[in-house]
């Protein structure tokens, strides 16, 4: 049962086109890093999926409770946290005040602060809680590490990660840090130019795809037989990251797994690439 799926979905913004024939699905209980160069269409995705914006044609389904952040993160700078947890609570039906309540604590912050006397990390973490204890099923965050130090980058991962295991919810996530997501996220989506380019499980993208390293007077006849994602030559030896096995190679060649930060730059340097479900026959 997916959580989030997308038919053609494609939205024009007067002449342009943000988002063009968008299609994937996410399975629910997943932790999708949605990734991309800017301008690539995640916001405009991310907005779609949770109805703030309308599509100019296709569908997206949402199945269950919602709850989005946006990069700004807003918040009221004037309110105490006191006064922004019952704003939640008076706003949301399925508001968990529990929930609420035990992570200000862990927090350690005073019910009595102010929001505007907060450092950016802390304020994270408040529009972090808001969203949980809505205690959604799709969890939706339009890059929640944005200008946060590393230590607090680590902080709201913990926080998410650890509510992921607690409720089962599903997360969809954007990011330009993609080492902030290799040990959390278990789906990629990667979007580039308007399109996906790249949508699957992480495990099954890296066992698929491979680093190969060899003579640069054999490199035509290795990427003849294989999917070429991205590749580079120099004077004497050629890197080709592949898309499949090529078969037998000669013993000049190595071969090396791909990391999922790898996985992402060589998709993102070739935009005519692409790494997708293939589509099932069904009969009538």
């Amino acid at each position: 049962m997916n959580a989030f799926s997308t038919t053609g979905l494609s939205k024009r913004f007067r002449r342009k086109w943000a988002l063009r024939d968008c299609s994937l699905a996410i399975p629910r209980g997943r932790v999708a890093a949605l990734v991309g160069p800017n301008g690539a269409g995640k916001t405009t995705l991310l907005r779609l999926a949770v109805g703030l914006i309308r599509p100019t044609a296709g569908e997206v389904t949402a199945a269950g409770a919602v709850a989005f952040l946006s990069q700004e993160k807003p918040l009221y700078q004037g309110f105490t946290l006191a006064e922004t947890m019952r704003f939640g609570r008076e706003l949301n039906p399925s508001w968990d005040g529990d929930l609420a309540t035990a992570r200000i604590a862990e927090l350690g912050l005073s019910p009595k602060s102010k929001i505007g006397a907060l450092s950016g990390g802390q304020r994270a973490q408040v529009a972090l809680t808001l969203v949980l204890a809505k205690r959604p099923e799709l969890l939706v965050l339009d890059e929640p590490l944005s200008n946060l130090d590393p230590l607090a980058r680590h902080e709201v991962m913990r926080a998410l990660m650890a509510a992921v295991a607690d409720s089962g919810m599903t997360v969809l996530l954007s990011s330009h840090v993609v080492s902030d997501l290799e040990n959390t996220c278990d789906w990629l989506v990667v979007l580039n130019r308007g399109r996906v380019q790249v949508s699957g499980a992480v495990d099954d993208l890296v066992d698929e795809h491979r680093l190969l390293t060899g003579p640069a007077a054999e490199v035509d006849a290795v990427a003849a037989r294989t999917e070429v994602v991205d590749r580079a030559d120099a004077a004497r030896q050629s890197t080709l990251l592949v898309n499949g096995d090529p078969g037998p190679l000669s013993p000049q060649w190595t071969r090396r797994a791909v990391g999922l930060e790898d996985l992402v730059l060589a998709y993102l340097r070739s935009p005519d690439a692409a790494a997708l479900p293939r589509p099932t026959l069904t009969s009538a």
